[in-house]
């Protein structure tokens, strides 16, 4: 699924997902198999192959839901 990612107000990391119309903070980064595994603050888990530089957000990327 295409996600963007995004810095919030508060400096935080944010994942907005379009099709459910969904804005959540990042609460845990962790390294994968395939990649980083963001833990969003609604507990779904989305996997990213690389997450891009923080100075080049927002930028919309690819994910997958893993739980």
């Amino acid at each position: 699924m295409k996600v963007m990612l995004r810095m919030n107000e508060a400096g935080n990391l944010t994942v907005y997902v379009a099709k459910k119309d969904l804005e959540e903070v990042v609460v845990k980064q962790t390294d994968g198999e395939a990649g980083k595994i963001l833990t969003l603050a609604n507990g779904w888990e989305l996997e990213f192959p690389e997450i891009p530089d923080v100075a080049n957000l927002p930028k919309t990327v690819e994910a997958r839901r893993l739980a």
